[in-house]
């Protein structure tokens, strides 16, 4: 497991002209009418000028109201042909409860309770991708509802990344179509979406508004964060999200963020709790691995290095005395209060220590657009890759085959 720890006009004098004295009448009315042409002139030099800053203005209008339009246009393109693949996970669980012990033994016993997400069909045959804690351990059945309002009911959790894993991802099988024909929808590839790229979330809005779609745009990227429940309970570490303003919320988890070409380029997961229109979501090429994975065996392996890691910026690479800023740090142990370099992982038997940064994979550099978690997602369990890794002041190549991460 790879675990990531946070105008001014002025008017000219006009030219006196002396008059002849023989005719007077003929030159004023020659001067009068020469006036007047040149304040008809000048008058509709102004008008013309007017005309044309209206004209213009218009013109701008015009331009605008039909990017509007067509934008409008787009929008409602891609959720019809995108909304066909988007479904809405129902699911009921059972809670433990909790005990607060004392005198009267307080606390409350095992109890159901009902949920609802947004999940994203990848294949014909039902297979259904969403959030690992849209269907968390102790979820005792699950339906989807199409987008047609078709209900689906048996369905099955048949595969999810374990609770420490930076991957909040999901698998679902629908066991019988009912006859349904089941789209799925088109991935795209998030490595080519830049900050400001136009995108659109879909989803089931406060687990009660199916396929609700909202606009935005990508607002940042390689954003790591520690998210949680209502309850403040439940907390796990993010990596490599994308950052939108295109509004996400409750139950809109496990649904598609979709590019202009109706690709699916994320899954929305998140939201911060205390802003307005800030939402997170998984890059789809960490998850294309994955999905491979289940396609082929029906089962998830995740492929692994074995340590935790911090993704480096200018501060923490200057909190922690480093020569170099950008790349993955491993930390001390005595630092983190935890095992940094897994005992018994591929990074530990390849001679991976503490202290060391992985600043290449297999060449790419590893930064806000290539994390060690999106690099790793483009292979599977038994690969080998090469880490370039800067040790003190020390170069190092090594290789490592990847293992398959552990069920918890």
């Amino acid at each position: 497991m790879e675990t990531e720890i946070n105008s001014t006009v002025t008017k000219s004098k006009p030219v006196a002209r002396v008059p002849d004295p023989g005719a007077p009448s003929m030159c004023f009315s020659k001067i009068l009418i020469g006036m007047v042409v040149l304040a008809i002139s000048c008058g509709g030099g102004w008008l013309g000028a007017a005309s044309h800053g209206q004209d213009k203005a218009a013109q701008n209008l015009a331009q605008q109201k039909s990017a509007v339009t067509s934008t409008a246009n787009l929008v409602s393109s891609i959720a019809e042909s995108v909304g066909q693949s988007v479904v809405s996970v129902n699911v009921t669980s059972e809670s433990p409860g909790a005990s607060y012990g004392g005198l009267f033994g307080f606390g409350y016993g095992p109890y159901t309770q009902e949920s609802a997400g947004t999940g994203v069909i990848l294949s014909s045959d039902g297979l259904i991708l969403t959030n690992r804690h849209v269907v968390p351990t102790g979820t005792t059945d699950v339906s989807v509802t199409l987008s047609d309002g078709t209900v689906l009911k048996k369905v099955k959790v048949i595969a999810r990344t374990n609770t420490r894993d930076t991957l909040d991802i999901a698998f679902l099988k629908v066991e019988d179509t009912e006859g349904k024909k089941l789209v799925a929808a088109k991935l795209g590839d998030s490595s080519k979406m830049k900050v400001g790229d136009a995108v659109v979330a879909i989803g089931n809005t406060l687990g009660q508004f199916q396929n609700t779609v909202t606009s935005g745009i990508i607002s940042g990227y390689g954003r790591s964060l520690q998210a949680g429940d209502e309850s403040g309970s439940a907390t796990e570490n993010l990596d490599d999200m994308f950052q939108t303003d295109a509004a996400i919320n409750q139950g809109n988890s496990g649904g598609p963020l979709v590019n202009m070409n109706g690709e699916v380029i994320g899954i929305n997961t998140a939201i911060a709790s205390d802003a307005q229109t800030v939402g997170f979501a998984i890059p789809i090429n960490n998850v294309k691995g994955l999905i491979a994975s289940v396609k082929k065996s029906g089962k998830l392996e995740r492929p692994y290095l074995g340590v935790v890691y911090v993704m480096l910026t200018d501060d923490i690479a200057k909190e922690y005395g480093l020569s170099t800023n950008r790349g993955a740090y491993i930390p001390k142990a005595s630092d983190m209060g935890t095992e940094t370099v897994l005992k018994d992982g591929p990074a530990a038997g390849a001679g991976i220590e503490e202290g060391d940064v992985i600043t290449k994979i297999d060449g790419v550099t590893i930064n806000e657009k290539s994390s060690v978690l999106s690099t790793l997602s483009k292979h599977k369990a038994g690969d080998t890759v090469t880490l370039t890794v800067l040790r003190g002041d020390t170069t190092k190549t090594i290789d490592v085959k990847l293992g398959v991460a552990p069920a918890s």
